[in-house]
C-alpha cells in the first residue's frame, strides 16, 4: 500500500485475488489431464511437456520455496525482536542475534516433526496464532487511526524510486497470494478431486483474503506512509497484548516454514534413501545434519540480507509469477488447444506476454532495492 498509495494499493489487491484464483483455478483443472492424478506440479509440467520442463518447474519451485524459507526466518527474527525491545530497549542485541535464535528454533522443530503427516495438530495451532495475531493487529491499528491526527498518504520517494518500488509492490501482491505448489497441497483431497479443489479455491479467495484486507487497508489507514513492513513495529497499546501478537506471529511463522521447507525435506530424504522409523538413530542424526545445514544456511542468508519486503518482491518475480501465472496460462493453452476459440487463446497469450514481461521487470526493481538497502544500511544490518 504504501508504495502504491489507496488507489493502486487497493485496486492491486483486488486484482492480485482476481488473477491469483484465476491461475490456480487453471492448474486446477489440469489435476487430472490425460487420465492420471499430478499430485506434483513438475508432474503436471512434465507430462504436458516433457523431461526438461520437469527440470525447470522443479527448479523454479525449489527457488520459490528457499526464498519464501529466507523470508519466514527474517519474520519470526522480526517478531522476536519487537519482542525483546517491549521489555528491554536497549539495542544489546540485534536484529541478526534474533533471526539465528529463529533459525534455531526452526531447526529443532524440524529435526523433532520428520514429515507434514506428523504436524496435524501443529496446523490447528498455527491457525489459532494466525487469527490471535491477526484480530490483535487489526484492534490496535484501528484504535491508533481513530486516536491519530491526518496522516500522509502521499507516496514516499523520487520518481525513479517510486516506480522501481511500484513494481516491486505488485511483485508482493502476486506473492501474497500464491505459493506455486498447488497440486502438492492438494494431493490428498478426496473425489471428485476438481471440485472440491475449485471448492477450496473459491473459499480461500473469499473469505480466506478477509483478514489479510482488513490488516492491510486498516494498517495504511492508521500510520499512512509510515506503516511498516512489520506492522507491530507501529501499533501502540498494553506492553503484555503485543508481546502476545509478537510471540503469535513468531509460532506460526516456525509452523509455517516447515510446511514450505517439507518439499526440501521430502527431496533430500528420497535422495538419500532415508527409509524406517522417524526415531531410529541413522534417520535422527540425517535429519540433524541435513535439515539443521539446509536451515542454517537460510538463517546466514537471512540475517547477511534482513530486508523482508525486498525478499518478497525477488520471490514473487523470480518464481511465484512464472510458475502460478506464465507457466499455468501456458499449459492450460497447450492442453486445451483444439477445445479453445480463438478469443480464449488470445486471452491466455495475453497473460503469457504480460506475467512474462512483469517477471522481468520486477526482477530488476527486487534487486535494485537489496542492492540499495545493503548501501545504504549494510550486511548484518539492524533494521
Amino acid at each position: 500500500m504504501v508504495p502504491l498509495g489507496w488507489v493502486g494499493g487497493v485496486v492491486g489487491l483486488i486484482l492480485a485475488t482476481i488473477l491469483s484464483m484465476y491461475a490456480n483455478a487453471l492448474v486446477a483443472k489440469l489435476h487430472e489431464f490425460g487420465g492420471r492424478r499430478h499430485i506434483r506440479y513438475r508432474d503436471l509440467a512434465g507430462f504436458i511437456y516433457g523431461r526438461q520442463a520437469y527440470t525447470l518447474t522443479w527448479t523454479l519451485q525449489y527457488v520459490n520455496l528457499i526464498m519464501i524459507n529466507v523470508g519466514f526466518v527474517i519474520l519470526a527474527g522480526n517478531s522476536l525482536k519487537a519482542m525483546y525491545v517491549l521489555f528491554q530497549d536497549d539495542h544489546a542485541m540485534k536484529l541478526p542475534h534474533f533471526i539465528g535464535i529463529a533459525g534455531l528454533v526452526c531447526s529443532l522443530f524440524a529435526i523433532l516433526i520428520p514429515n507434514l503427516s506428523a504436524l496435524r495438530v501443529w496446523l490447528a495451532v498455527s491457525t489459532f496464532f494466525s487469527l490471535v495475531y491477526f484480530v490483535i493487529v487489526f484492534a490496535l491499528a484501528l484504535k491508533d487511526g481513530l486516536e491519530a491526527p491526518p496522516r500522509n498518504y502521499s507516496i514516499p520517494g523520487t520518481i525513479t524510486s517510486r516506480i522501481f518500488t511500484a513494481v516491486g509492490a505488485l511483485s508482493n501482491l502476486f506473492f501474497a497470494f500464491n505459493t506455486g505448489m498447488l497440486p502438492e497441497i492438494q494431493a490428498t483431497v478426496r473425489p471428485p478431486v476438481i471440485g472440491n479443489m475449485m471448492k477450496a479455491l473459491y473459499f480461500q479467495f473469499t473469505v480466506g483474503v478477509l483478514p489479510l484486507y482488513a490488516v492491510t487497508i486498516v494498517g495504511y489507514w492508521a500510520y499512512g506512509f509510515k506503516a511498516s513492513a512489520y506492522l507491530l513495529n507501529n501499533v501502540n497499546g498494553p506492553v503484555w497484548l503485543k508481546a502476545v501478537a509478537n510471540l503469535s506471529a513468531f509460532l506460526q511463522t516456525i509452523v509455517a516454514l516447515h510446511i514450505f521447507a517439507s518439499p526440501m525435506y521430502e527431496y533430500l530424504d528420497t535422495r538419500c534413501d532415508i527409509k524406517g522409523s522417524a526415531l531410529a538413530i541413522r534417520n535422527l542424526w540425517f535429519r540433524v545434519a541435513m535439515r539443521g545445514g539446509y536451515l542454517g544456511i537460510t538463517t546466514f542468508v537471512s540475517a547477511l540480507l534482513p530486508f523482508l519486503g525486498d525478499f518478497m518482491s525477488l520471490t514473487g518475480a523470480v518464481s511465484t509469477i512464472p510458475l502460478t501465472f506464465v507457466l499455468a496460462n501456458h499449459m492450460y493453452l497447450v492442453a486445451k488447444d483444439y477445445k479453445l476459440e480463438s478469443f480464449q487463446k488470445s486471452w491466455h497469450w495475453l497473460n503469457i506476454w504480460f506475467f512474462g514481461c512483469m517477471a522481468v521487470a520486477a526482477s530488476g526493481a527486487a534487486l535494485r532495492l537489496i542492492a540499495v538497502d545493503s548501501s545504504f544500511y549494510h550486511f548484518f544490518a539492524d533494521l
